[in-house]
């Protein structure tokens, strides 16, 4: 098994980054990810959608005026914009020599979740999302204060409601039970008044601001702790609860190495972040150069995104838009921008439901024959692109053709990160004879069929 391989997985989104981790060395390869600089240009698909509240208001009085045609069109645009943004993201993640960052990101796009269908404004989703980018490596509790700050989450989790006069809970709420100390380490009375001090926290420009009207200034208790205190007080209070560094410790154990990590590995890396007050770089570190360092292979189901991209990747496929990948992960209930609710996506054994691995079946058939995502079986008609429904793609594969059966279905195992026991072995050389001659014209159509058969296999959906 390539352990290269395994950890390009895990610290991206495919095997792409293999012989570079191998050439340079983990380490190398990290530093060189934490060193990578963020495009702070704001792309172009969002030109026309509203980016000031001035914008904003503007844009409401059109669809105030308009007829329900001319306003079924101006949503329609913004829907459009959003899937860009999921293509352009979906890009940076294919085609980053170094994607741990957009790894990262993707991480707490699932941790501080705010979703375009409540935000409804493209262009705060994006700045939250950019966010998210910056800080990927920073330090959790800066980034803890400026995401529950932005637009974007004071929108999405209602905020724009809690006021002085009528207090709402929500953000104060999911700020200390998923954001940072977890079910079971805070009072309802902390979140009472927790929720006081973000009253008034509002819609500005560019971040959220306190409303001088809508801000509650009473006094409160919060941990114990007794003053008048606002977002970043309040942010600082819980970070010096000892709940704090095991909520996220987990996440990250089980976002990138096991889906079930236990709680003597969560408590061994939270006791570490706490010790170096909550920077993210050194945690990443230890924790990938410790855990690299195990055989700790198959602890983890593949979510749809390294599944998709693997294939692709394998499969040398150069063609696919980003907006059928899209489509795909959507399918596969990992929807970009849109988790199911506050919590995000569970992970683990979800993504292994019989639907879903179904549908990733499919896809490893219409892949390994060289067809187009964009088919009937595949999406819904409402989703369908407008292009041919048969057009083929080009599809590669590398194998050794100075090998023979065993040798080829070895590299592939090794490579595909693949466990055979004595009777698979069997069934593939039933697929890959004896006498396979890898020097003929057909000899990459057999070696497709048996790379096909190996990723239906449940051992496959396994890093």
């Amino acid at each position: 098994m390539d352990k290269n391989t395994l950890w390009s997985l895990r610290l991206g989104f495919s095997g792409k980054q293999s012989q570079n981790i191998q050439k340079i060395g983990l380490n190398a390869f990290l530093e060189k990810s934490f060193m990578t600089k963020v495009d702070k240009s704001i792309p172009s698909f969002l030109d026309d959608s509203p980016k000031s509240l001035a914008e904003l208001q503007s844009r409401r009085k059109e669809i105030k005026n308009n007829t329900s045609d001319q306003t079924k069109e101006l949503l329609k645009k913004e829907i459009q914009v959003s899937n860009e943004m999921k293509d352009w993201w979906l890009e940076k993640m294919m085609n980053d020599d170094f994607p741990l960052r957009e790894k990262m990101t993707c991480f707490w796009h699932n941790h501080f979740v705010s979703t375009y269908q409540k935000v409804k404004v493209n262009h705060w989703v994006f700045q939250h999302n950019q966010l998210l980018r910056e800080e990927a490596f920073g330090n959790f509790k800066t980034l803890t204060k400026k995401a529950i700050q932005t637009n974007a989450m004071v929108r999405y989790l209602d905020n724009v409601d809690n006021r002085r006069d009528k207090i709402n809970e929500n953000l104060s709420r999911e700020l200390l039970e998923l954001f940072t100390l977890g079910i079971g380490n805070y009072t309802e009375d902390d979140i009472k008044n927790g929720a006081k001090g973000l009253a008034g926290l509002h819609l500005v420009e560019n971040q959220a601001i306190y409303r001088r009207f809508f801000e509650n200034n009473d006094t409160i208790t919060y941990f114990g702790k007794t003053g008048n205190f606002k977002a970043d007080e309040l942010v600082d209070i819980i970070f010096e609860q000892k709940a704090v560094p095991y909520l996220i410790t987990r996440k990250i154990l089980k976002w990138f190495i096991y889906d079930m990590p236990s709680e003597e590995i969560v408590q061994y890396y939270g006791d570490y972040f706490r010790k170096v007050n909550f920077e993210i770089k050194p945690l990443l570190t230890k924790i990938f150069t410790e855990e690299y360092a195990k055989e700790n292979a198959g602890s983890k189901i593949k979510d749809p995104l390294v599944y998709i991209l693997q294939l692709l990747d394998e499969l040398q496929i150069k063609d696919v838009k980003p907006r059928l990948i899209v489509f795909f992960l959507k399918q596969q209930g990992m929807d970009l921008f849109n988790q199911p609710n506050v919590k995000g996506w569970n992970g683990g054994k979800e993504w292994l439901t019989s639907q879903i691995y179904l549908q990733r079946n499919n896809v490893a058939d219409l892949l390994c024959n060289g067809k187009s995502l964009n088919r009937r079986n595949q999406f819904n008609e409402n989703e369908m692109i407008t292009e041919n429904k048969n057009a083929l793609i080009n599809v590669n594969i590398d194998f050794n053709s100075n090998g023979n059966n065993k040798t080829i279905i070895a590299e592939l195992t090794n490579r595909l990160l693949f466990q055979t026991d004595e009777n698979l072995q069997k069934e593939l050389e039933t697929l890959l004879k004896y006498d396979f001659n890898p020097k003929t014209e057909s000899a990459k159509n057999a070696v497709l069929r048996l790379f096909n058969t190996i990723i239906k296999t449940p051992e496959f959906q396994l890093i």
